[in-house]
């Protein structure tokens, strides 16, 4: 193996997580933070927590909503399409 070439490791790292929760793990870097650890994750803890990473949760949410909304318009245009066909096609077998 070559010399000089790997970092270095620490075998006492802290690693801090965002909910508050501090351990010790070897790693290349003395301090680690981390945004979820077995303390704060839901599938551990059981719990619905949404984690939110720049915002993604919200513009996928915006997105549904716009969606649902283009959705319903596009039902009503075909409803209102329909009965004028409806209208349509009963006067015309009125007339005859």
């Amino acid at each position: 193996m070559k010399k000089n070439i790997h970092p270095k490791y620490y075998p006492k790292a802290e690693a801090t997580c965002t909910c508050g929760a501090t351990f010790i793990v070897g790693a290349t870097k003395p301090k680690i933070e981390v945004e979820v650890c077995s303390k704060c994750h839901p599938l551990y803890t059981g719990s619905k927590k949404i984690i939110d990473a720049r915002g993604q949760v919200e513009k996928f949410q915006k997105r549904i909503e716009k969606s649902k909304k283009l959705q319903s318009k596009i039902q009503s245009k075909s409803s209102k399409v329909k009965n004028q066909k409806e209208k349509k096609s009963k006067t015309t077998s009125k007339k005859k």
